[in-house]
């Protein structure tokens, strides 16, 4: 057997017994690349390796999984793996508040007292090298400013099933009153947000979570509802803003289109190529404010074909900060 062979039959057996509910067939093969046919052989090569491994009715179909996990030695992490999470509690420090490199700290941490001595002793000089040798780029912008006990307390409130009780201000920075909020998820970017209705009404919305004060756990309540899904109500905006989704045109001229191109400007946007070589990108969102801000990074590059008001916008607030700008004497 091929070396790559080898390396695709371990890793899925990693999946099927870090699975709880096991894979399918047709799910073994799209994990594995391959096609139905060959994901049948693996799984009959699986199962003479991992007598283990149990096999499952679903309706029609079957689940296969692994218990009783894995040996030691297939298990072991790999330098490549510890320096890229090493990479990651870097960048959470600096771009994610500091509760969330703590978690991954703490993984580190026990991922390395799990190791055996000949194994750190093996991976220790390769593990270096990566770490000395990469770096993130520095990005500009705002921090999180939320204390890391508050995030602690929503997750224990998310895991938990309760409402959250908190003082949070009144539009325009008035005084802060109690709010009954119902917690349905939590979204972090430049600043971190609780997501979820508020008492008597249906509708989510966003709290930042460093307004917060005085929280407290509430009652239980069931959860959200069923069709409620973070990730498709985190995409139905630009940014963060929730506001109604209009259909978004941008064309990047053809001096900028190979960069453009390595943008994900939003999950589900497509992209056309042009005769001249610019491209056009699509998708459908809303957080107009947002998307303004961006393009000016982009200057005379990009030209906004819809939606009108995202135009109107980008051109009031390019008028102002010309007038305010000329105006200013050094």
């Amino acid at each position: 057997m091929r070396f790559e062979k080898a390396l695709a039959l371990l890793q899925l057996a990693r999946k099927l017994a870090g699975s709880a509910e096991g894979l399918t067939i047709d799910e073994m093969a799209a994990e594995a690349g391959v096609d139905r046919r060959t994901a049948e052989r693996m799984r009959d090569a699986l199962w003479v390796l991992f007598p283990q491994m149990e096999e499952l009715p679903e309706g029609r179909s079957k689940r296969f999984r692994i218990t009783g996990g894995l040996d030691g030695f297939m298990q072991a992490p790999t330098a490549d793996e510890l320096a890229e999470l090493e990479a990651a509690i870097r960048v959470r420090a600096k771009s994610a508040g500091s509760e969330r490199a703590a978690l991954l700290r703490s993984l580190k941490e026990k991922i390395g007292s799990a190791l055996k001595g000949p194994s750190k002793r093996r991976i220790a000089p390769d593990f270096e090298a990566l770490i000395s040798a990469e770096a993130e780029v520095m990005q500009a912008g705002p921090r999180p400013i939320a204390k890391p006990e508050m995030i602690a307390i929503l997750r224990e409130a998310l895991k938990s099933g309760v409402v959250c009780h908190f003082d949070y201000p009144a539009p325009g920075q008035g005084e802060p009153y109690e709010r009954c909020v119902r917690p349905y998820g939590i979204l972090y970017g430049d600043a971190h947000y609780l997501v979820g209705p508020e008492d008597g009404k249906e509708r989510p919305m966003l709290w930042r979570v460093d307004r917060m004060g005085d929280l407290e756990f509430g009652e239980s309540f069931p959860g959200p509802p069923k069709d409620f899904d973070l990730k498709a109500f985190a995409e139905n905006s630009f940014g963060v803003f929730q506001e109604p989704a209009q259909d978004v045109v941008w064309r990047f001229s053809p001096a900028v289109a190979a960069d453009a191109r390595l943008f994900q400007f939003h999950p589900r946007q497509t992209i056309e190529d042009q005769p001249d070589g610019a491209i056009i990108v699509r998708f459908r969102a809303g957080g107009l404010l947002e998307m303004a801000r961006h393009l000016f990074s982009w200057g005379d590059a990009v030209d906004i074909l819809e939606p009108p008001r995202l135009r109107e916008m980008m051109i009031e607030a390019l008028e102002t900060g010309l007038k305010h700008h000329r105006a200013v004497r050094g």
